[in-house]
């Protein structure tokens, strides 16, 4: 064979054997980038999942202080505003920090709440309800939009029984007088709220 065939011949087959090794060594660095991206993968869930902890212990302190500057009736936690603020903006401040207005589910939470009332705000104060007949008249709803079990409505011969108001008064109230009544009154009058937060 001539020289420089020969040569020839020996570059070819001195590239088809670097080509060769180098498939190998691309599978082995494409199983190493597989197994790095499993890898990262791996730790941004566990990334993820301690957020999601740390973002619930943030959700229990704050529902620790509000039930330590509150008071504690069942599984709830309740904070009173001092601020009188129409109905709308008090939803909305409740909402802002993580409750919603209150509503009494027995006769027995609302007597806790009628004296929470009484000794944070006084006797005479009247305070928001998560309660409204905004949506049908006379169809009376939590914040949830689910209609109310428990009513307490002052039907007594005082006045004429609430709720009387008609369209012009769509949220009520609860009296911090001696029976916790509920009354309904216009949404755009200015009164205390009392914020409830659920503990899970």
């Amino acid at each position: 064979m001539h020289p420089r065939g020969a040569c020839v011949l020996l570059g070819l087959l001195l590239l088809a054997n670097a080509s060769l090794q180098q498939a190998p060594n691309k599978k082995k660095l494409l199983k190493k980038e597989a197994t790095k991206d499993a890898a990262i993968e791996d730790l941004q869930k566990q990334i993820d999942a301690i957020l999601q902890e740390l973002n619930l212990l943030k959700e229990q302190q704050a529902l620790q202080t509000v039930c330590l500057k509150g008071i504690k009736v069942h599984n709830k936690c309740f904070l009173v505003d001092s601020v009188k603020k129409r109905y709308h903006a008090a939803s909305e401040d409740c909402n802002s920090m993580g409750g919603v207005l209150f509503a009494p589910l027995s006769g027995s939470e609302n007597d806790q709440l009628r004296d929470y009332i009484r000794q944070s705000l006084g006797q005479d104060e009247r305070v928001w309800l998560g309660v409204n007949d905004m949506v049908t008249e006379g169809d009376w709803t939590d914040q949830t939009g689910e209609r109310i079990a428990y009513k307490n409505w002052d039907t007594s011969g005082s006045g004429a029984p609430q709720p009387d108001g008609g369209a012009a008064q769509n949220c009520a109230v609860l009296s911090a007088a001696p029976g916790g009544k509920w009354f309904d009154e216009s949404c755009r009058e200015e009164r205390v709220s009392i914020c409830q937060f659920n503990i899970v």
